[in-house]
């Protein structure tokens, strides 16, 4: 019995061992089963959200985004907001109550720095990436030393779009000055061509000469809108920029217009211009991609020049800056945002971009070569940028842009005011603008 008994006892004692060992297994096994899940969890993609304008154009956007993600493990999720100021008090809102996204698609300029980026917005000034931006894009986007922006899309730029086949035909050149410009309409008009379009009916339109010839004063006087804006310069005691309004006059009184321009609209205009029964279009480069849908054969006779001043070497453009990308400051993700945007920037993500996108101007990344299929009027503008011969339009550098400006220049193109009287017009346009933005200066 008791050899029995101490078999038994040794039999049990082993029992307990091998349990033992089972056990001390197991956790070898949960151990390792932790260390596997904590490398699962390191290898979870990272979302990141993204802010843009429910009018944005989003196939380039997605199509590096999807890249991102393949490269970096970087999701990104894209919300849309409203444009205009309902889509503005939007993101007023959300940066101001914590609410932001990890990345914010929004204008550049005056409307980006009421936006006090130095309190919600990461500085990328210390970024490599940065010094790739072109000069006139990094200062819409920074405030002091800081930069807080990349572009979204390319430039566009306000001018004159022209038909190149007509300048062919005439044996024309691009005008250098204003003078030059006038002296080619009379030889357009003589060919029985319409010199220039007005196409008033859209009101808007009237506008875009007196807007497109900044700069003309930005670049003999840079602190104009600076001036401007703090109520010590005014449009009416200011030659250079009475003169936007002067160069409207001349066009009417030397019979340059269309007739009707009432009654012609913008879609019209495009049609005059695309079919060579008129020559000029004061606009900007946005309408480009429109020309191509409508008139596919036609869109290689669209070129673009800078609104002439007259110092001829100095013949420039005025560019509407693209909206900038900002990363939150408080976003919890914030490191993974800024590889987001320099790979955005960069020359694999600019190629992805442009692949299923066409510019409407160049990009704002030196050393960036649009494709070969891009429009000719947009690679006709890509001189002045290298030249350093640009300037964002005013509303990219001041707040203030009186609503009623597309009123006054159709009164100016119809005859009905003189430029003095229009320019002291829109002075007290702005001035209750300024008011209702409640501006420093303006009390």
């Amino acid at each position: 019995m008791t050899l029995l008994k101490n078999q038994w006892l040794l039999g049990v004692a082993v029992l307990l061992l091998l349990s033992m060992a089972a056990c001390g297994d197991n956790d070898s096994d949960t151990g390792a089963s932790g260390d596997n899940d904590s490398e699962t969890e390191s290898n979870e993609p990272v979302t990141l959200s993204l802010l843009v304008g429910n009018q944005t154009v989003l196939d380039g956007i997605e199509a590096v985004a999807a890249e991102i993600e393949e490269l970096y493990n970087i999701k990104t999720d894209i919300e849309l907001r409203p444009g205009g100021s309902e889509g503005d008090n939007l993101v007023k809102t959300r940066l101001a109550t914590g609410d932001m996204t990890d990345l914010l698609a929004y204008n550049s300029g005056s409307l980006f720095k009421a936006l006090n980026p130095e309190e919600y917005f990461v500085d990328l000034s210390g970024e490599e990436f940065t010094h790739n931006l072109e000069d006139v894009y990094t200062e819409a986007v920074s405030v002091g030393d800081a930069i807080y922006g990349i572009p979204s899309t390319s430039a566009a730029a306000g001018g004159l779009l022209y038909n190149r086949a007509v300048y062919e035909e005439l044996g024309l050149e691009v005008p250098t000055t204003w003078d030059e410009f006038l002296e080619n309409n009379d030889i357009i008009s003589e060919a029985g061509i319409t010199p220039v379009i007005a196409s008033y009916r859209d009101t808007w339109t009237s506008q875009l000469l007196f807007l497109a010839d900044y700069y003309n004063i930005h670049s003999v006087d840079p602190d104009f809108a600076n001036n401007f804006t703090n109520n010590e310069a005014k449009i009416a005691d200011t030659p250079l920029a009475l003169r936007s309004f002067e160069k409207l006059q001349e066009l009417l009184q030397r019979g340059h217009f269309n007739n009707e321009q009432s009654s012609t609209g913008y879609e019209d205009a495009l049609a005059m211009l695309a079919n060579g029964e008129a020559a000029h279009y004061p606009m900007h480069t946005f309408p480009l991609a429109e020309i191509r849908n409508t008139f596919p054969d036609e869109i290689e006779n669209i070129g673009f020049f800078g609104l002439p001043g007259d110092d001829p070497d100095n013949h420039g453009i005025t560019l509407w800056l693209p909206d900038g990308i900002y990363v939150n400051k408080d976003s919890e993700h914030a490191e993974e945002a800024k590889q987001w945007i320099e790979y955005f920037v960069s020359e694999e993500g600019l190629t992805t971009y442009m692949s299923v996108m066409q510019a409407d101007g160049p990009y704002m990344v030196s050393g960036v070569d649009l494709p070969e299929d891009s429009y000719e009027a947009v690679k006709e503008m890509v001189p002045y940028i290298d030249e350093g011969k640009a300037a964002p339009a005013l509303e990219f550098i001041s707040p203030l842009k009186g609503p009623n400006l597309e009123q006054i220049t159709v009164e100016v193109g119809l005859g009905m005011v003189t430029p003095e009287e229009a320019a002291t017009n829109y002075d007290r346009d702005v001035e209750r603008q300024a008011q209702q933005l409640n501006l420093e200066g303006w009390e």
